[in-house]
């Protein structure tokens, strides 16, 4: 490498000018593009959801919550195989409502993880200036957290599946309940993904975010079933059925009930019918739209 020339005396010609190689290489390597870097944030998104590639205190939450989760399920196994009962105690598309809790401690745990760390640190616009755009970026995040979400109710009912399967319950009715509730899950991890995300973007602050997306999934279900409750002593069933809109959970009993042949956990058992039953898959659906929607627009300004 040469040494640089000094500057030459007024009057004087200029000296030749020199090219220092400093050792950059170009990169000759595949360009990977958009849809690596979507797949890329799915799995880094999924993975962080159960502490995957994080510290060992941040593995410790998801892991008792999976394990909450799935016990349950395992004991009623082995007392149906040891009792050797005609049926399981609960059915596929009630599990899930009965320990809709632990959903909300983990969906409340991990939203804010997905989403408050980016728009804390500000590093969202260190995405979007690589080829991810801004719908990539929301999509990946929605499907990991739903996702994660799946995996955490689905795994209980594969092993009821399972576990009825070697207790010899009937195969085509434990088929059925297991596939409706597939259906129930994948509806509850969709909305519950939504809700939780959305509510986790407004504050980059995480302890503010845990708070808030606890009382969205716990106040809305507390006050639905107190007034189902005041209706239900009121013998106002049609109101009983309507209330149900109002609160995320009662919202996916609702549908089951109506079209996954579920008992309805409303007071009395008086879930919604066909027709109601319509309004809350159109209420469902448009609230998980809404959620990515409103997504879409709040990284529309912290993108830029």
């Amino acid at each position: 490498m040469s040494t640089p020339t000094q500057p030459s005396a007024p009057g004087r010609a200029a000296p030749e000018s020199t090219i220092h190689n400093i050792g950059y290489r170009s990169y000759d390597g595949p360009r990977l593009g958009r849809s690596y870097a979507r797949r890329s944030l799915f799995s880094q998104s999924l993975r962080g959801t159960y502490g995957l590639g994080r510290s060992a205190k941040s593995k410790v939450l998801p892991a008792i919550l999976f394990a909450v989760m799935c016990v349950p399920a395992a004991i009623m196994v082995a007392v149906v195989v040891a009792t050797k009962l005609k049926s399981l105690p609960v059915d596929y598309t009630r599990y899930a409502i009965f320990l809709q809790a632990v959903i909300a401690l983990f969906i409340a745990a991990q939203a804010p993880h997905s989403v408050s760390r980016d728009l804390r640190f500000k590093t969202v616009p260190l995405y979007f200036s690589r080829p991810i755009e801004r719908g990539d970026y929301v999509l990946a995040k929605f499907a990991a957290m739903a996702s994660a979400l799946f995996v955490l109710t689905a795994a209980p009912l594969i092993v009821l599946y399972v576990g009825a399967l070697l207790a010899k319950l009937d195969f085509a009715d434990q088929t059925k309940g297991f596939a409706q509730g597939l259906v129930s899950v994948a509806l509850l991890s969709l909305l519950f993904a939504g809700i939780g995300l959305v509510v986790s973007a407004i504050t980059p602050r995480r302890g503010f975010g845990i708070a808030a997306v606890i009382a969205v999934l716990t106040i809305t279900y507390g006050a639905v079933s107190t007034v189902q409750g005041i209706a239900y002593a009121q013998d106002s069933g049609t109101a009983i059925s309507w209330l149900g809109l109002f609160s995320p959970i009662t919202l996916i009993d609702g549908v089951q009930t109506a079209f996954l042949g579920a008992d309805s956990s409303f007071p009395g058992g008086q879930g919604p019918g066909t027709g109601a039953g319509l309004v809350y898959v159109l209420v469902v659906l448009a609230l998980i739209a809404g959620c990515y929607g409103a997504l879409m627009r709040r990284y529309r300004k912290v993108g830029l």
